[in-house]
């Protein structure tokens, strides 16, 4: 295997080598949404409304209150009017349908004051199937289905003799898919503009430095011998590796592993220099194949660590996954060959099982949910299961172990760098496993890596409630934005393909959107008291939980009669009122005249 199947920061065949020791405004949501009518909520963004779940969206302009609100650089393609929503929850509602170059967008008639609202990305769009056939008969079973990412189902029928269905169809295959007619995504058009610059938010060089890469007694060097991508196009340009490898070694080593992806460093203890470093297989093949510079190399970022004495070599596939491998040119490290060091496969199930998974649980979890065969429904996803065997690896994988033992990583803007880093700079494939702009729903390449990763790290901060500054709004809205094509963050495979494409020159980074209103997403039991804690949350699947707030959202059933953002801003009332008391009383002990503190 290669970088391909990742999994996490890596993929099932990286190892992770650990040495230890227009003038109107108006409210589109750039989530996908079903909501009711909206109210502005600020100048910077919007808030949408429905059983008291709030969604914050890009603020928009529109041309004419009749128009659904556009986004800049938005455009209207194509209005459908007398089509009917097929609401599982409220029923049928007729409304008008309208499709813009980034949104399909439906809004009832039935009333003005307070009509129902769908708004979808179309990069939420996995495929779209038409219902019913040209002499169907019974009301509403003509039509057409939308097949959503985020695991909804959208059934939109229609009066036969309009001929609606195929200007709808025919329409959403167009715009929805832009890939496949030659055209970009929707973010390459987005032009709104944020008082701050996301792209900013990551330099690799920067965050190398601030583990230590360059300082003085730190054994790891910044190396530029990928600077135009020559030995591995899916690697950013610039990484670091162990001081006494020169870069000839480098280019040798990376000849040995898979797409080049040799072992670089991805973070490095302050005070021991215990590190996590990253790599594909090694190319050893049915002859087993050797190579003295990457067994050497190996050795050097065991040394790197004088305190240690014993490499822990990972490999995120089943053993005979890895196995199934070696005839076709690739392979695992030999304890024979590579010498004090310690190698286990951690058992995570390749893309395909995942994938599986993901699709059983849309079952379970929408439109209906079985209340007397939930837990019989759930168990048969396999869906924990495949976070448990995740989260056991991930407390000696990249990603998430970075989250655990660095407390940077669990505030907002460290967790933006996090993803940046291990996700975005170091080749997850975002367009192959997501499908941007894709017809090809059925690519056997599509996997639900990173919507897995999130889902771990909202079981950690579940475990561990005051240990991360940001709140589950920010996972949601990082996961909408992950399908939307609204943003350049998720798009494209690698730092090369960005970098010939222009990406950030031409696109808006999410980074740029969240945190213009960063206050949004920040958590109110977040204590930054003790940044050197290690989390050490739980696998075992008693503690495990199937994420509501994620999974079972569109289900207004399912939802909490106070959504998470109400509780934040009365909590954070309370921690203001607190502080303020707390204030007084210190000021009445000291004998100070007493001063006013606001509430925010």
């Amino acid at each position: 295997m290669s970088e391909e199947d990742e999994r996490l920061s890596a993929d099932p065949a990286a190892k992770l080598s650990l040495s230890q020791p227009q003038s109107t405004k108006s409210s589109p949501s750039a989530s996908p949404q079903l909501g009711r009518k909206t109210t502005e909520a600020s100048p910077n963004y919007v808030v949408k409304k429905r059983d008291s779940e709030d969604t914050i969206a890009p603020l928009a302009t529109s041309s004419s209150s009749s128009d659904p609100p556009l986004l800049e650089g938005e455009l209207l393609n194509y209005t459908a009017p007398d089509i009917t929503y097929l609401d599982h929850f409220e029923g049928a509602q007729i409304g008008t349908l309208y499709i813009t170059d980034y949104k399909l967008y439906f809004k009832s008639s039935k009333s003005q004051d307070n009509p129902l609202i769908l708004d979808v990305p179309l990069g939420a769009i996995s495929h779209v199937e038409k219902m019913g056939r040209s002499r169907a008969k019974g009301e509403n079973a003509y039509g057409l289905q939308v097949f959503c990412k985020d695991l909804r189902v959208l059934t939109f029928a229609s009066k036969q003799e309009s001929h609606a269905r195929r200007g709808v169809y025919d329409r959403l295959q167009i715009v929805a898919f832009p890939v496949n007619y030659g055209k970009n995504v929707f973010a390459f058009n987005y032009k709104a503009a944020f008082k701050e610059d996301g792209w900013k938010v990551f330099n690799i060089e920067d965050e190398l430095k601030r583990l230590g890469v360059g300082s003085d007694n730190v054994p790891w060097r910044l190396c530029y011998v990928n600077k135009n991508y020559s030995i591995c196009e899916t690697y950013p340009p610039i990484f670091s590796v162990p001081s006494n490898c020169d870069d000839h070694m480098i280019e040798v080593v990376s000849q040995f592993r898979s797409k080049g992806r040799l072992p670089v460093l991805s973070w490095l203890h302050p005070v021991t220099h215990a590190s996590i470093t990253r790599s594909s297989q090694p190319l050893m093949g049915a002859k087993f194949r050797r190579c003295t510079e990457d067994e050497g190399y190996i050795q050097n970022i065991q040394k790197a660590n004088k305190s240690c004495s014993k490499l822990y070599i990972l490999d995120a596939r089943p053993k005979i996954n890895a196995m199934a491998n070696v005839p076709m040119g690739g392979g695992y490290e030999s304890e024979e060959v590579y010498t004090n060091m310690d190698f286990s496969f951690l058992n995570i199930e390749n893309i395909h099982v995942m994938r599986e998974s993901l699709a059983k649980l849309q079952d379970v979890c929408f439109p209906d949910v079985d209340d007397q065969k939930w837990f019989t429904n759930l168990e048969s996803t396999h869906w924990l299961d495949n976070i448990k065997a995740v989260m056991t690896g991930a407390v000696k994988l990249s990603s998430l172990a970075m989250l655990m033992l660095d407390s940077y990583y669990r505030t907002i803007r460290g967790f933006e760098v996090l993803i940046e880093k291990e996700w975005v700079s170091f080749g997850h494939k975002f367009n192959q496993r997501i499908g941007h702009g894709d017809r090809n729903h059925g690519d056997d390449q599509r996997a639900p890596i990173f919507l897995q990763f999130i889902d771990c790290v909202w079981q950690i901060s579940n475990q561990y409630p005051y240990a991360f500054e940001f709140n589950e709004l920010f996972l949601v809205m990082i996961l909408d934005h992950l399908y939307s094509c609204l943003f350049g963050t998720f798009l494209s495979n690698c730092e090369k393909s960005r970098s010939e494409t222009n990406l950030r020159e031409k696109t808006v980074s999410l980074w740029s959107f969240m945190n213009s209103q960063i206050d949004v997403y920040k958590n109110p039991l977040y204590s930054a008291e003790n940044p050197s804690i290690v989390l050490t949350p739980s696998a075992s699947i008693r503690r495990l939980q199937l994420w509501h707030g994620y999974y079972l959202r569109w289900n207004p059933r399912m939802k909490p009669q106070e959504s998470e953002q109400e509780r934040c801003k009365q909590l954070k009332k309370m921690i203001s009122l607190i502080k303020e008391r707390c204030n007084h009383l210190e000021q009445q002990q000291n004998g100070q005249p007493e001063t006013v503190a606001a509430v925010v």
